[in-house]
């Protein structure tokens, strides 16, 4: 698929002006105090591409300026294309949204739910209702990530290694391995950041029989263009591939920005990184590399009701329900969520299927529009969808993790105060 060529701010209601601010922001408060490597920005609203810059390094060891074809760890950022994958599926009658998970993963018929003790003796109660196909998409599943940190539950992740950045393991090993671990909670009865997305990714490879990374290069990547994205970047990409840092000292991802102590910590190496090699372990949750053009094709399908240049991925309704707020009762994520950690604040914004959603933009106290949606990744990448607006933002660097500093939030800020000309 043929990027957009770049065109003037002006010519689709924006500011040239605000967006160079931005930039100028970006370069001052991150890039040259030390607090980001390098950055990628782009901004497409109207059909066109409005916005596209680089600044910084993609990897500062060896000085490699970030360009426009860097590759990046997108990690959660993978969760909306597979969510979207599972859809297709849905949209072929082949498996419905309120299907018990036990029907396609048996193992898992005498999960039971925490009460108390430590791995391996949990004593344990029955679930108040079985796990449906909706809970592993909206995140109400009982499943976690073991770097919440918050309980004994994620402990036992942590142990069995299940939802690592660095990814061990198969899909298959996963799975059994969650077999002996109880869920946090009775599925629908709250909303905390997990694997689900990855257990999404072993149901479509059993329902659509065949390797859910060949299901997602068939019917997604290959059609729409996406090339440089995959779970591995190949040898002849590999000087393609950004550097991975942390900005906590220690290399982990419990760092908060009032607790900075040091520079950057090389947290991956792009000549040595595990993302050279094609994994054993295929995370529907947090595997794939991109590229900001890539993930803009992706993002344009979905603004244009699920297809681009003639390859529909699924159908505008299924879009719409996908975008829709999922949560119980129509709470936003303050009303369900237990989770220390995950890619949005929580004010005003609910849940869909694969995605967050804006319910109530004045709740978030930053600027946006009422069904707006978006995710991000570990190491600080981020994008959101604007249907009102006809606005798509990608941000690309590489720092974990992504709660280190509020840069989602002046992102939006700055974003929306470049648009001089509004839909709504």
């Amino acid at each position: 698929m043929l990027a957009p060529p770049l065109v003037s701010p002006e010519s689709a209601g924006m500011s040239g002006a605000a967006l160079a601010r931005l930039e100028a922001h970006l370069k001052q408060r991150y890039i040259d105090s030390g607090r980001f490597p390098g950055t990628q920005l782009l901004v497409y609203r109207r059909g066109k591409l409005v916005h596209s810059t680089v600044q910084g390094y993609a990897d500062i060891e060896r000085k490699v300026p970030v360009k426009d074809d860097t590759i990046f760890r997108i990690y959660s950022m993978t969760k909306p294309i597979t969510s979207v994958a599972f859809m297709m599926l849905f949209e072929e009658g082949r498996v419905a949204l309120d299907e018990p998970v036990v029907k396609y993963i048996p193992e898992w018929k005498d999960l039971g739910v925490f009460v108390a003790g430590t791995a391996p003796a949990f004593l344990t109660r029955p679930p108040s209702r079985p796990m449906l196909i909706v809970d592993l998409l909206r995140h109400t599943s009982g499943l976690t990530y073991g770097f919440q940190q918050r309980s004994n539950i994620d402990a036992a992740y942590r142990a069995a290694k299940i939802g690592e950045i660095e990814k061990a393991g198969t899909l298959q090993s996963m799975i059994e391995a969650l077999a002996s671990i109880p869920l946090e909670f009775s599925p629908g009865e709250a909303w905390n950041y997990s694997v689900s997305t990855d257990v999404v990714g072993y149901l479509i490879e059993k329902i659509a029989d065949r390797p859910f990374e060949q299901f997602l290069k068939e019917r997604i990547f290959d059609p729409l263009g996406m090339n440089d994205t995959d779970f591995y970047v190949p040898a002849e990409k590999a000087h393609r591939l950004a550097a991975c840092y942390s900005a906590d000292p220690q290399g982990g991802m419990t760092f908060h920005a009032g607790q900075r102590r040091s520079g950057l910590t090389l947290q991956d190496d792009p000549a040595t990184s595990s993302f050279l090699q094609p994994p054993s372990l295929i995370s529907g949750g947090g595997g794939l590399c991109s590229t900001a053009s890539d993930y803009l094709i992706f993002c344009r399908a979905l603004l244009n009701g699920g297809e681009l240049g003639g390859v529909r991925l699924i159908g505008p309704k299924t879009l719409a329900l996908m975008t829709s707020n999922h949560l119980p009762n129509g709470l936003d994520l303050p009303g369900m969520s237990r989770s220390l950690f995950s890619e949005a604040t929580y004010n005003g914004i609910g849940f869909g299927l694969g995605f967050s959603v804006t319910l109530d933009p004045a709740k978030t106290l930053i600027p946006g529009s009422r069904g707006e949606y978006s995710w991000g990744g570990a190491a600080t990448t981020s994008f959101w969808i604007d249907p009102a607006e006809e606005l798509i933002t990608i941000f690309m660097t590489q720092v974990l993790p992504s709660s280190a500093y509020p840069l989602r939030r002046e992102l939006r800020t700055m974003v929306y105060a470049a648009i001089t000309e509004s839909n709504l």
